[in-house]
């Protein structure tokens, strides 16, 4: 299982996080688990208490860096890619798995904002339903991401003070 020695993250002992902008951009493919991802995610926010953030969708994962680079330089203080990108027959998962992961990277490092990564790299569908914070899901992906993504901000607004 991917979650063996995930660190139990936590927010709630630094202040004003309710004061961070978080941004959401979610890809479109993969319509169930999608649902899952975003709904994990925005019960991440609310739980975290950063209010609605904004949700942006985007057509597929190969669209996130460009959406997520916008939204780092708007002012956002964390933004958060949630996709899914299922093996196929053929090298186009690993081009785009390649693309998308060092997109968000490089925009990550270039702003300095904290991006989530809520990207699903699967080898089937089963493993993306397993990972998309469903009824009967091991993991909730969507939640992490953005737990991710805030815990990080937080931590540099506190380190910045």
């Amino acid at each position: 299982m991917s979650g063996k020695g995930a660190p139990g993250l936590s927010v709630e002992d630094v202040e004003n996080c309710g004061e961070l902008r978080v941004a959401v951009v979610a890809a479109q493919w993969h319509e169930t688990v999608m649902d899952g991802l975003v709904a994990g995610a925005l019960r991440a926010a609310r739980e975290l208490g950063t209010g609605e953030p904004t949700l942006l969708r985007v057509p597929g994962s190969f669209e996130l860096p460009v959406a997520a680079g916008v939204l780092a330089r708007s002012g956002y203080d964390a933004v958060v890619a949630l996709g899914v990108v299922i093996r196929g027959g053929t090298p186009h998962f690993d081009y785009v798995c390649q693309g998308v992961t060092q997109g968000l990277t490089q925009v990550s490092v270039e702003t300095g904002v904290p991006v989530g990564f809520g990207v699903l790299t699967c080898d089937d569908e089963q493993q993306a339903l397993d990972r998309a914070g469903l009824a009967g899901s091991s993991e909730d992906k969507g939640h992490e991401a953005v737990t991710a993504a805030v815990a990080t901000a937080a931590a540099l607004r506190k380190a910045a003070v």
